[in-house]
């Protein structure tokens, strides 16, 4: 008769290591749940001094988001039959291009507007002064201006191309392939040499053009 309280004993320590194996995983994933989303809550601090590096990597994106849909249509066009395409096709990829485009020019820094300068009185005018020569050297551009010429005449090549595979003329496929080729050649090293960069450094790379402004000559001035 003893023996009963032993077995009640052994029953109720059994159901008790049940009811914790059962429990334990439950009241880990709930811990590991709580853990993750006072983590997330946490304020968050971004990398020190990183705000000159991530300009640099948007730069480099915007490359990116204007080479995936101007390589998309040259792609289909290329491979299309006599490099004609449905309209609906072409302009479904011209859209893209035209998009992304778009989306650069309009995240491109803007200069900061002058305050306006109060009306002066008329003063007589001046006989023009003889210009200066500058040896024939082209006039210097700003780096964005460099690139927004880019995205201009990229957009010119590819509606120009839009044309050629829609017009029912295989032979002017390709010469406005290459047109939108070199364009976008163009983007890409407008947006390299202006973006502020820094300077490839990988053995065997020729040394990279300087810009039109150090090929300008000072003019002289008299003693």
């Amino acid at each position: 008769m003893r023996a009963l309280p032993v077995r009640r004993t052994a029953t109720t320590f059994l159901c008790t290591a049940l009811l914790l194996g059962t429990a334990g995983p439950v009241y880990a994933a709930t811990h590991d749940d709580t853990a993750r989303e006072a983590v997330a809550a946490a304020p968050q601090a971004p990398v020190p001094g990183a705000d000159a590096l991530l300009a640099q990597v948007k730069t480099l994106g915007d490359i990116g988001g204007v080479l995936k849909p101007v390589t998309d249509l040259l792609d289909t066009a290329l491979k299309a039959d006599n490099g004609q395409l449905p309209a609906a096709d072409a302009a479904k990829l011209g859209d893209a291009v035209k998009a992304a485009i778009a989306a650069v020019t309009a995240a491109a820094p803007k200069g900061a507007e002058l305050p306006a300068t109060p009306q002066l009185p008329a003063t007589p005018q001046l006989p023009a002064t003889p210009q200066l020569p500058l040896g024939g050297a082209p006039a210097a551009q700003a780096p964005m201006d460099l690139k927004g010429d880019a995205l201009a005449a990229l957009q010119k090549a590819v509606d120009t191309l839009l044309k050629a595979v829609t017009g029912g003329d295989p032979t002017a496929v390709l010469p406005a392939a290459t047109a939108v080729v070199t364009g976008l050649v163009n983007v890409v090293v407008a947006t390299v040499l202006g973006g502020g960069l820094p300077v490839p450094n990988l053995p065997g790379l020729p040394a990279l053009p300087k810009l039109p402004t150090d090929a300008l000559p000072l003019p002289k001035l008299p003693v």
